[in-house]
Parts: structure tokens; sequence; C-alpha cells
């Protein structure tokens, strides 16, 4: 199955693993044809591998819960630096490389602080994660205009708040978050994983297809696991907000941004 054609709104989020990767040339030029075909594309990123590394130079060891990453105010400078910074400006860089025309964005997600509350595969007890938001909207005028510009947003993953406080946002949060609001047609979530597996040794055992409900299962009889669980929660909240289908694809697989539902997993209401 391919995405993209004219009209057609779409997300694309890549993680820090894949940009600067050798990966990201076909990447690029995948976005650039789905460009080039008349969609409307929006990129977002993360920078989780970046951010780690960085944080241990610096001595600061990375605390992670249920595959989420718990922000005090020193992992929130790395974030800034990493996502604002490093990822964004080397993302451009290789999207600009590949005859796009992008525009780095850092500050159009309007978020506040998350309270603590009790995560999957976090335990029992609620989770403070310190410097960690929740998407409250978007700037989507100014998307909009950038889009109808012929421009590609490139939007990183942090949020101000409206007492000038800035929050650590998950990347698959803001990208189906972001899918939702603007009810896109497809949200391609490009990681280093092959898809949600049955077995996570096993790139064989890919499920094609996933509904909300087939989802929800995986994930209470453990068949998800880690960094899945939060990748699936937050997609199943980006259908019930309007968006038509999101595809979880691996960055080194070839034609992953314009044939999602042919390499990666599927994930519908």
């Amino acid at each position: 199955m391919a995405v993209g054609g004219a009209a057609q709104t779409i997300v694309v989020k890549l993680g820090g693993e894949v940009v600067g990767g050798a990966q990201m040339a076909p990447l690029a030029a995948d976005v650039g044809a789905l460009v080039a075909a008349g969609s409307r594309v929006v990129v977002t990123h993360g920078g989780g591998p970046q951010a780690t590394a960085l944080s241990k130079k610096l001595g600061i060891e990375p605390n992670l819960v249920g595959g989420r990453r718990v922000t005090d105010a020193a992992t929130l400078d790395v974030m800034k630096m990493v996502v604002a910074g490093q990822v964004n400006v080397d993302l451009c860089a290789q999207l600009r490389a590949a005859g796009l025309k992008p525009v780095g964005l850092h500050d159009i997600v309007r978020a506040h602080k998350r309270p603590p509350r009790i995560v999957s595969g976090g335990g029992p007890d609620p989770v403070d994660f310190g410097h960690v938001g929740d998407v409250d909207d978007f700037d989507l005028p100014l998307l909009g205009r950038l889009l109808d510009g012929g421009w590609l947003p490139v939007v990183a993953c942090l949020g101000h708040g409206p007492d000038g406080a800035t929050y650590n946002i998950n990347a698959d949060i803001v990208a189906n978050q972001l899918a939702g609001a603007l009810e896109a047609d497809a949200l391609v979530l490009v990681t280093g994983a092959p898809g949600v597996l049955r077995d996570i040794k096993d790139p064989s055992s890919r499920i094609p297809r996933l509904t909300v409900e087939e989802g929800k299962r995986a994930i209470a009889d453990g068949t998800v696991s880690g960094g899945m669980i939060p990748k699936l929660e937050e997609s199943f909240a980006a259908l019930s907000l309007g968006a038509r289908a999101i595809y979880i694809v691996s960055g080194e697989v070839a034609r992953a941004v314009r044939e999602p539902g042919s390499v990666g997993t599927v994930l519908v209401p």
C-alpha cells in the first residue's frame, strides 16, 4: 500500500536513530517524492539516542520509566541542545540536500506540565516525569501558511507553556497529536523497528495490521513491551482524534515512507 498524492496530508516522524544515518538519504528522497506528488507533508523528529549519548558525556545518567524519559533540569538542557539544535539542524540540512525547502521549528507546540500518573510498564505508582509536557495544541495557522508556500515544516519535540516554561515531549506524542490535529491521511512513524513484532527477537514476526482493540490486547498479554508500549498507546489516541491510519516502519527498509503498508505495521481504528 502506498501513501501520498494530491491533497493528502501526511505526517512523517523520524526517530533520532535514523537522523544522520546511512538510511537518511533514501528517506529524504521518499519525503521529496511525496511532496512532488502533491502531498502536504510535515516532518517531526526525536533525538533520544543523541540525548542519551550527550547525557552520558556530561555525567548525567538517563532515567527511563516504561520507555519514557524522566526529565530533570539538567536533562531538559540536554534536550534543548540536542533536539532544537543538533538534530533539527542536521535533519534540515539533509532534507535540503534532497531538494526540499525545510524550515526548522521548535516553538509551535503549546503544552503544560504532565502531572504524575500511572503508566504502562512503570509499576503501580504514579510517576512524576519532571519537565515533561502534554500537548495542548499547535500553531496550525503557521503550519498552514508554510505548507501553502511550498515549505516543509520540520518540528522538534519541545513544547512551551504560557508561563514561558519549556517541556520535553516524546516525539511520538508530538507526531500523533499533530496527525490528529491535522486529521492526517497518514502518519508514518519511522523507527529502528520493522513494525510491531510478535517476538521482539524475530523480525519475521511482524504484525502487518492492528486495530486499536487488537493493539490493547497485545499490550495486556505482554506481546508488546518496552518502548513500543507508549508508541502504540499514543497512536491509539491519534486515531481517536482524527488521524486515518498510522504506520510503524523501519528506516532501514527501502521505500519505507512511500510504501509503509507493505513493509511495516498499520494501525487502524
